[in-house]
């Protein structure tokens, strides 16, 4: 017998496929946008550049310098930017860092957004907006801060560094193990969240090994699509809290932070939440903490927060402001519990 549930659907449009970038202007017009500020990381200003001259008249003028966390500032600035510009819409290209942007100019103008996603983050799929404040970061949820429309063009991912493209797939393999097991789950998100894990285990160590394969390449994207999706329609837990804290109060890398932790929150979860999480453990060998922790040495990925920055001298804070007004968590968030936790993550030792 399935148990009751309930299921909200996103109403963004997606569009998928190599080649797909050439149907921004017709999405961005088909949308009742005419004017786009163009965003981007200082990194990807070329490439922010090259898709402004693609769309002419459309695209209204750039801004280019989205920082990882969304801090408040920075999102002033664009604003500025934004009106100065004479915009009516937002065009974010690249990452969580640019989407998170984009995000929080329309969570303040209700502004239409469109993300052209050249990284596996899966945060252009999501309600949620986390921006950072005074060394803290807080998380907002609303349908108005859904992107309109999703391009997923696995050409523009072909460049991306294998580093970046396994921590960030990382990343979006997070939303669906906490997706398993989250207080609002439901059969279809917890399909979806079994087959983005699947479909992200085939393609990462694919792509390390062929950087400028195309059909893992796409592979990946479908896969973050799907995880982002997941942590669009159910709760955020202990992971994403604890990567909340670390990333806004002690600035360390989004994605890579997400790849650290992941094998450590999953253990500390796994006996709790055992049923929800075995299609996830059967993929990674029976263990979960173990096997993520095993997949991610196998295809490189960071394994430990001191190589991130973080003192050890910081982790008694760090799992106070853990502790503090926790997310809902199938195990309950212990201050000692979680400290052990960080110290393991921090060692980078292999969870039991």
């Amino acid at each position: 017998m399935v148990a009751p549930f309930r299921y909200t659907v996103s109403a963004a449009q997606v569009i998928f496929g190599s080649g797909s970038l050439s149907r921004l202007a017709d999405a961005m017009t088909e949308q009742g946008g005419k004017r786009a500020l163009i965003l981007s990381t200082p990194h990807q200003k070329a490439e922010a550049e090259r898709i402004a001259a693609s769309l002419g008249p459309l695209a209204a003028g750039l801004f280019h310098d989205a920082t990882m966390h969304t801090p408040v500032d920075v999102t002033e600035r664009a604003m500025a930017a934004y009106n100065a510009a004479g915009a009516d819409c937002v065009i974010a290209i690249g990452g969580g860092s640019t989407i998170g942007l984009g995000k929080a100019i329309a969570y303040r103008n209700d502004a239409l957004q469109i993300v052209v996603a050249t990284t596996y983050a899966g945060s252009e799929v999501t309600p949620i907006l986390g921006q950072t404040e005074n060394g803290q970061k807080t998380t907002v949820r609303g349908a108005g801060i859904l992107p309109e429309v999703v391009i997923y063009d696995p050409e523009l991912t072909l460049g991306l560094p294998v580093a970046i493209s396994v921590s960030s797939g990382l990343n979006a393999m997070a939303h669906a193990v906490e997706g398993l097991y989250a207080q609002d789950r439901n059969p279809i998100s917890s399909m979806m969240a079994v087959e983005g894990l699947r479909a992200l285990k085939q393609a990462l160590p694919q792509i390390v090994n062929a950087p400028g394969d195309i059909e893992p390449r796409s592979e990946a994207l479908y896969g973050s699509w799907l995880c982002g999706t997941v942590l669009g329609a159910v709760g955020m837990a202990l992971h994403h809290k604890l990567c909340h804290t670390l990333g806004g109060s002690f600035d360390l890398p989004h994605a890579e932070t997400h790849a650290v932790i992941l094998p450590h929150s999953a253990a500390y979860n796994a006996e709790a939440a055992a049923d929800a999480l075995k299609p996830a453990a059967d993929l990674f060998g029976g263990s979960l903490g173990s096997g993520l922790y095993d997949f991610a040495a196998s295809i490189g990925a960071p394994l430990a927060l001191r190589d991130l920055g973080m003192k050890e001298a910081d982790l008694d804070h760090a799992a106070e402001l853990a502790a503090q007004n926790p997310y809902w968590n199938p195990r309950p968030i212990e201050r000692e519990a979680i400290r052990a936790l960080l110290q393991s993550a921090w060692e980078g030792a292999r969870p039991r």
